[in-house]
C-alpha cells in the first residue's frame, strides 16, 4: 500500500507562505517608521511655532498695556496740575473777596468812567479794581467773580466794561502765575487760559509773553 505525503507538502507550503507574510510585515513596519518620525517632528515644529506666536502676542499686549498705563499716568498728572492751579485761583479769589469786604479807601483817580453808574455798579467797579490789583482776570472771569459776590450779572457786566483793562496783559500775568505754580506745555497753558475765559488770541499772546 503506497503512503501519500500530502500533509507534509501542505505544511511546507504553509510555512513558506508564513515566512513570506512575516517578511512583508517586517518590511511594511520598517517602511512605516520614517513616516511616523516625520509626522512627530512636524507636529513638534508646529507646536513650537504656535508657542512662539503666543509669546510674541503676549509680549505685544504687555507693551500696549504699559503704554496705556503711562498715558493714563501722564493724563492724571496733567489733570492734577490743572486742578491745583484752579484751586489756587479759587483761593486767591476767596482771599480777594475777604479783602473786598473790608473798608477800602476811595478808588484812585480814575480807572473807571463812573458817570451814569448806579451805586451798586460803582461798588462793583471798586470790587473789580481790587481783584485786578490782586491777580489776573479775563473779562468773563472777572464778571463771574463779581456775580459770585452777589452783584447782579447786569451790574457786574457794566462795572467790568466801564474799566479800561488790557486783557492781553492780564493773560500774560495769569500765564506766569500758572508757570510759577506748575509745569505746562505751550498748548496746555493756552487751553488753561482759555478755560479761565480768555480768548484764543489773548491766551496765545499771554503764553508768547512768558516765552513758552
Amino acid at each position: 500500500m503506497q503512503t501519500i505525503n500530502t500533509p507534509a507538502l501542505v505544511t511546507s507550503g504553509g510555512l513558506a507562505a508564513l515566512l513570506l507574510l512575516s517578511g512583508c510585515g517586517a518590511e511594511e513596519a520598517s517602511s512605516s517608521t520614517p513616516t511616523a518620525t516625520v509626522t512627530v517632528t512636524q507636529d513638534t515644529s508646529e507646536a513650537d511655532q504656535r508657542v512662539a506666536d503666543a509669546e510674541a502676542k503676549a509680549q505685544e499686549a504687555e507693551e500696549r498695556a504699559a503704554e496705556a498705563e503711562q498715558r493714563a499716568e501722564e493724563a492724571e498728572a496733567e489733570a492734577e496740575a490743572k486742578a491745583a492751579a484752579e484751586a489756587e485761583a479759587e483761593a486767591k479769589a476767596a482771599e480777594a473777596a475777604e479783602e473786598a469786604a473790608q473798608p477800602e479807601p476811595p478808588a484812585p483817580e480814575p480807572k473807571a468812567d463812573q458817570s451814569g453808574l448806579t451805586l451798586a455798579q460803582q461798588n462793583a467797579v471798586r470790587s473789580a479794581q481790587s481783584y485786578l490789583d490782586f491777580t489776573a482776570f479775563s473779562r468773563s472771569g472777572l464778571i463771574d467773580q463779581l456775580v459770585f459776590e452777589d452783584y447782579s450779572t447786569e451790574d457786574a457786566t457794566v462795572a467790568v466794561d466801564s474799566l479800561t483793562i488790557d486783557y492781553n496783559a492780564q493773560a500774560a500775568k495769569a500765564a506766569q502765575n500758572y508757570l510759577d505754580f506748575s509745569g505746562f506745555s505751550r498748548g496746555g497753558l493756552i487751553e488753561q487760559l482759555m478755560f479761565e475765559g480768555y480768548t484764543a488770541e489773548q491766551a496765545t499772546y499771554g503764553v508768547d509773553q512768558v516765552g513758552l
